[in-house]
């Protein structure tokens, strides 16, 4: 918790939407934030479907804002790749709270120093095979949906997007790994990386 209040603090400082820290105990095992009025951008999503590409732009837009802010030398190196950008390393739909103010980006504690396209990969690979809740209007198009919430999101990086495309498989190999993707998860990821990877080189 301390490590993470620590990120937060920093990112706040530089101007990045993040949530305050009010309090920390001096084990570093407890942490008091500020109180997000808000739902998160998958609540959003299920109750306004016809916002989807729009919040993929947003997120595409805190991606941005965030790989622009210099990493502090307290954060590891990401597992994948070279670089010195700011990653998140699970900044989804599932981690912005939309707020009256604004979005704010939460759940820290797998922030790294790395290659700002793998950022972009794990959400792209994460939003197109990730299992999340959802209501029946979801449901009913969720191919559709996810679809046009992947497109939003892509489109905000351009050119970057080939160096992203080179690390799919790379990023894909990472984070199978964890224990908390489900086998059709594994799946739908592989399957990103068969129709869209760019090989190195």
């Amino acid at each position: 918790m301390a490590a993470e209040a620590r990120t937060m603090e920093y990112l706040r400082h530089h101007g990045y939407p993040v949530p305050a820290v009010e309090d920390i105990s001096e084990d570093g095992t407890d942490l008091v934030m500020e109180r997000i009025m808000g739902s998160s951008m998958v609540n959003v999503l299920t109750r306004r479907p016809w916002t989807i590409r729009r919040q993929g732009t947003v997120l595409a837009d805190l991606h941005r804002a965030l790989h622009e802010i210099p990493p502090p030398d307290f954060l590891p190196l990401a597992p994948v790749g070279p670089g010195n950008g700011f990653l998140h390393m699970d900044l989804h739909p599932l981690n912005v709270m939309i707020s009256p103010s604004g979005p704010v980006v939460i759940d820290w504690p797998n922030a790294a120093r790395g290659d700002p396209a793998v950022d972009v990969a794990l959400a792209w690979v994460l939003m197109a095979a990730g299992e999340v809740p959802s209501n029946p209007v979801i449901r009913s198009v969720e191919g559709r949906a996810r679809a046009v919430l992947v497109n939003g999101f892509l489109a905000g990086f351009g050119p970057d997007l080939g160096q992203v495309k080179r690390l799919l498989r790379d990023v894909v190999a990472f984070k199978v790994r964890d224990p908390n993707m489900s086998a059709a998860e594994q799946r739908g990821m592989w399957a990103v990386v068969e129709k869209f990877e760019v090989p190195a080189g």
